[in-house]
């Protein structure tokens, strides 16, 4: 399925606890044209989560289903479980809207192989890696091992970061979703297309 070429397809990477999710839904908030690209996920959902909203909940059987079948513009296991977005969610998101990828450096990798894609890559970081435990921490959404181990991959997704188009040091939200609007206006203006803010 050919895609429309006038719509992007934005890259939010990062270690865990940086800040892409809470941007990527302030981006969607903000304006309507933005959809966030839905994983598949074999990982049990959070108390706060809501399949296909949050994620679409999978078996591992099924998933390694959709593996087997080609399914998946990119996936990879994090932290022992399956990520992975399907090419049929993204071909039909895409007509309509721009789209938002929540996504880790193996799933950014796999997505730069489709050349059809019309992709803008962004990677944040801290200023420095205890500010990071420190957000792991006060979210409150893991356990001590968890937190241990999404601390200790930092030295893994850094190594990554010239995969990027973009490198965002995320010291302050405001100023980084600033940061990012900007970079994807100015991709937008090239094609003499402008955001739709929600009214």
């Amino acid at each position: 399925m050919t895609h429309d070429g006038e719509n992007i397809m934005v890259i939010l990477s990062s270690p865990s606890g940086v800040g892409k999710t809470t941007l990527t839904k302030k981006f969607q908030q903000k304006y309507q044209s933005f959809k966030i690209s839905v994983s598949h996920t074999t990982r049990s959902p959070r108390s706060n989560e809501i399949d296909g909203v949050d994620y679409f909940f999978v078996s591992k059987t099924k998933f390694e289903e959709l593996i087997k079948k080609n399914k998946f513009y990119e996936y990879a296991k994090i932290f022992g479980h399956y990520y992975g977005t399907l090419k049929e969610y993204v071909d039909k998101t895409t007509q309509t809207n721009d789209i938002l990828f929540d996504i880790d450096w193996q799933g950014t990798k796999q997505l730069s192989k489709f050349k059809n894609l019309n992709l803008i890559k962004i990677f944040l970081i801290t200023d420095n890696k205890q500010e990071l435990k420190k957000r792991l921490i006060k979210r409150n959404q893991n356990t001590k091992e968890e937190i241990e181990k999404r601390f200790n991959s930092f030295d893994e997704d850094i190594k990554h970061w010239n995969d990027y188009d973009y490198i965002i040091i995320n010291k302050n939200l405001e100023i980084c979703f600033k940061q990012i609007e900007k970079i994807i206006e100015n991709r937008k203006n090239k094609s003499s297309i402008f955001f739709r803010k929600v009214q």
